[in-house]
């Protein structure tokens, strides 16, 4: 990872980057881990059983890769989609894992209840270096908007416009890491030539609902499964988490759509994000794999149960 003296000494304190300090990011930034090797041949092997999709090709100079999902085999014009997205941020490990964790070992069992449409490493490029952003420095997650400046983020929302059946949940796997707070938010405050302002992480699990349909009903729902996994995030002092107030046990509410958030690209009724903690000492990496499945099966399974 990049460490804040590299980050540091890029251009101008105070002062945005341009191309050539993006430029100079980007150069910094090591492949840490392989795609190929990690993503695809999972995803392939499920080939057969599964469609597999190849929705769009990103091409940065130092890295090529394409983008795919899976899709339930037959397809049916009388389900409606479930959606499933993983590695918006590709540094986020257990959003990839799991979404792939939950295809292999209990997608069939939605067979007949749900179009499956799983998108499980949305950025690549980011999957590889350990990065939240892409290779443009810019964040996939703040880009799911009109005229996007994320490619990847430009191709998911091509693929979901293209298909007719409406999407009843949509699911967004994340992580909350402890590098969030030593690389990622002052990477953010020196890009746009903003002062950093020290913050904190929750120790725990986390949902973020959508602030115009936040659904408490179904956010209580996937909490209570993932409690059985790991343990929900407490709220600070201040009745918060991350800086927001907390409206649950374990969920705060977002604005998604209208902040270019992935949770927000579809209409569908029943919608959340999930934040597991990768770095407690209370938490495996299996544990946050087992603890995005157990989200993603509570949530459709909520969904089907309040059509």
């Amino acid at each position: 990872m990049t460490s804040i003296e590299q980050i540091n000494a890029i251009g101008v304190a105070g002062q945005p980057w341009g191309a050539p300090e993006k430029a100079r990011w980007q150069a910094l930034q090591q492949v840490q881990r392989s795609y190929a090797d990690e993503v695809v041949t999972r995803v392939q092997a499920l080939a057969g059983k599964w469609q597999v999709q190849c929705y769009g090709q990103l091409d940065y100079g130092d890295g090529q890769y394409r983008l795919l999902a899976l899709r339930s085999q037959p397809w049916r014009q009388d389900l409606p989609v479930a959606l499933v997205t993983g590695g918006v941020h590709g540094y986020e490990t257990s959003g990839v894992h799991g979404a792939l964790q939950f295809v292999e070992q209990h997608g069939d069992e939605y067979a007949g209840k749900y179009n499956l449409l799983v998108l499980p490493c949305i950025s690549p490029w980011g999957y590889e270096r350990i990065q939240r952003w892409n290779a443009l420095t810019v964040d996939p997650n703040r880009s799911f908007v009109a005229d996007s400046p994320a490619p990847e983020a430009a191709a998911a929302m091509t693929l979901l416009a293209s298909i007719a059946e409406p999407v009843r949940v949509h699911i967004d796997l994340h992580e909350t890491t402890d590098s969030d707070e030593s690389e990622f938010r002052p990477a953010l405050a020196a890009r746009d030539g903003k002062p950093f302002v020290a913050g904190s992480i929750p120790d725990g699990f986390y949902l973020v609902g959508e602030s115009e349909k936040p659904q408490p009903g179904f956010q209580q729902a996937i909490i209570a499964a993932v409690a059985a996994v790991t343990h929900i995030a407490p709220a600070d002092e201040n009745g918060e988490i991350i800086g927001d107030k907390v409206v649950a046990h374990g969920v705060i509410n977002y604005p998604c759509r209208s902040i270019g958030l992935c949770a927000g690209m579809t209409d569908a009724p029943f919608v959340t994000t999930t934040e597991v903690y990768p770095d407690s000492p209370k938490a495996t990496a299996q544990q946050c794999n087992a603890a995005q499945v157990a989200a993603v099966r509570a949530a459709l399974d909520y969904a089907l149960a309040h059509a």
